[in-house]
């Protein structure tokens, strides 16, 4: 299309996968208005298998963000062609819930059986085939004279147009992993005047996506509930054991570009650990968590470095689900050629409905993008009802409820340095996995308790979960080794040994924390917080964790604040300028 750019055109960008759904608005100016996952309103972990236009929410974001549109374009995170094995696998009903059962198939053709790859097969030709039905009825009552257009990408570009386009580089490699795309697990990019061109990218289902699914379940947990975090927490409580690699060596490795697995291996190394690890205790894994993720790294690190080996650029942008792993994140500096590194806020499936959006918008409007030289703010989200917060504050009988409109954040930063906890709603909701101070529970990082305190009154989790440290940008270096900006919690650096006693709750096992840095410009309150605690004790670091108790998303509305904090061992719950306490 060529139609000259008009004020009352709007892109909305869906996430059709059938799992972490998302939806996200692009302005014709190419300006990002809102991105949100579609867990947060559903309150429901990953939203598996729902529509990310749900019938009323998408509503009332028209309503907000696109009132007196002219022309609507609807854009999709995959191709609607789809390839081969998908339509064989389909005339075959193994997409039915009979075929699943079928027992003639063989045990699996990859890390996971084959029963599990055809139900995650057959969840997402659901998703594809519904996505935009909801919107596209609700628009014929509500926004009748609307125009709709459909647009369809490729699931990587996706990735990649999301990632380079928020990243602070005029140019950059881009290297994409996750379980599946189209034709593969990972794709190639090149980055430059503002344009995202495929490089390399190689069809077949090897997939290190896969392999860490599967390390998930052999360490107990389930991959499907997005569980993969926990293997990453019990990591750093194992050791490296050579057996176990050299199991792993023989199942999958690494040539240039490209993955090569041997499926003989992993059927015998698989079965083997299967027998091994049945039914123990995570803890009892915790070698085998720490061996795998090892490996992960060392395979994902590979690719980075033969990716550096054919490119002159000193940038790397990172995405797909595999970016998540922060512990492998933070070795890509020092282990890798690149010198500056960019992940998303939201490098896996949830962050493809902006890459959508702004694809579609490149399309209609063609043309140079504007490159900024700062990474993209995260909070796109929603914002707090302040007719519900009223409503709290009205009838919040028995509780104190101050409101301090110009020191909110000192009385907040005094409750920290007593050792209490609380819970802080703030401003717009931040895109992404990560709590990055607007839904946070914070605690102060000095004590050696709050860890097992928070993970046993409030998020009600196993013990070796971790908890993140928050930073004043301008301390990082005095407390981190090698300290890089990391503005949204998504790597893992190494605290300096004679620092690591003056912030114990916020310190791995292993000596590192995954860090979120804190700046002024991006977020004032969080700053203005941060500050007056480092006033008040000598520190610049707060515990940070996600505002939600285990299995449930972060906190969306003010009801899911209120329920969070009078149902865990919560002292305090701040929501704008006001400050809520229980009575002793």
């Amino acid at each position: 299309m060529n139609d000259s750019a008009s004020q009352n055109d709007y892109f909305i960008g869906l996430s059709v996968t059938y799992h972490d759904p998302a939806v996200a608005i692009v302005d014709s100016s190419r300006k990002l208005l809102f991105a949100e996952a579609t867990e947060r309103h559903l309150q429901l972990k990953r939203a598996l298998n729902c529509e990310p236009d749900s019938l009323y929410r998408i509503v009332d974001l028209l309503g907000e963000y696109c009132l007196g549109a002219e022309r609507l374009f609807i854009a999709r995170n995959w191709r609607r062609k789809r390839p081969f094995y998908e339509y064989f696998c389909q005339a075959a009903r193994y997409f039915t819930p009979q075929g699943l059962l079928r027992s003639r198939f063989g045990k699996r053709s990859t890390f996971l059986e084959k029963y599990k790859l055809f139900h995650m097969l057959a969840c997402q030709r659901q998703a594809m085939s519904s996505g935009g039905i909801n919107l596209s009825r609700m628009l014929r009552e509500t926004f009748p004279s609307t125009q709709l257009h459909f647009m369809d990408f490729d699931h990587h570009l996706t990735h990649a147009a999301f990632a380079c386009y928020g990243s602070p580089f005029e140019e950059a490699d881009c290297f994409v992993a996750d379980s599946y795309g189209e034709r593969g697990s990972l794709a190639f990019y090149r980055y430059r005047n503002g344009e995202v061109k495929l490089c390399q990218e190689f069809g077949g289902i090897e997939s290190l996506g896969f392999f860490y699914m599967k390390l998930t379940e052999l360490c107990g947990f389930d991959w499907i509930k997005g569980e993969e975090w926990k293997v990453m927490g019990l990591a750093s409580y194992g050791v490296f054991d050579q057996r176990i690699y050299d199991l792993f060596r023989l199942m999958i490795g690494v040539e240039g570009l490209r993955l090569t697995q041997d499926l003989a291996n992993i059927r015998t190394g698989m079965d083997t650990l299967e027998r091994e690890y049945a039914g123990c205790h995570p803890m009892d894994a915790a070698d085998l968590a720490h061996t795998g993720q090892h490996f992960f790294s060392e395979l994902m690190l590979a690719l980075v470095n033969n990716l550096h080996s054919r490119s002159l650029s000193k940038n790397l942008v990172v995405c797909g689900g595999c970016a998540l792993n922060s512990a492998f994140n933070g070795q890509i500096l020092q282990r890798t050629g690149y010198q500056r590194l960019y992940i998303p806020p939201a490098p896996a499936d949830d962050g493809t409905a902006v890459g959508a959006a702004v694809l579609a918008c490149d399309k209609v409007f063609p043309g140079s993008r504007k490159t900024d030289d700062q990474p993209m703010n995260p909070y796109l989200g929603s914002e707090a009802s302040a007719d519900t917060l009223a409503r709290v504050i009205r009838y919040s009988r028995g509780m104190e409820v101050r409101h301090l409109p110009a020191g909110c954040h000192m009385e907040a930063a005094r409750l920290l340095s007593e050792g209490k906890l609380i819970g802080w709603m703030q401003g717009r909701a931040e895109f992404g996995p990560r709590a990055l101070g607007n839904r946070s529970i914070l605690a102060d990082p000095r004590r050696k308790d709050m860890k097992e305190k928070i993970n046993g009154s409030v998020k009600f989790r196993e013990e070796f979960r971790p908890f993140a440290p928050s930073i004043l940008d301008e301390f990082g270096d005095q407390y981190f080794e090698n300290y890089e900006f990391t503005p949204y919690m998504e790597r893992t650096l190494r605290f300096r040994p004679e620092m690591r006693d003056r912030v114990p709750a916020v310190v791995h096992v292993d000596g590192t924390g995954r860090l979120q840095t804190v700046r002024k410009d991006w977020n004032k309150r969080f700053h203005d917080l941060l500050t007056e605690f480092n006033k008040l004790t000598g520190v610049p670091v707060l515990l940070n964790t996600s505002f939600n108790v285990m299995g449930k998303p972060i906190v969306h509305s003010v009801e899911d604040a209120v329920s969070v904090f009078l149902t865990t061992g919560l002292d305090a719950l701040v929501i704008g300028d006001f400050l809520i306490e229980k009575p002793d």
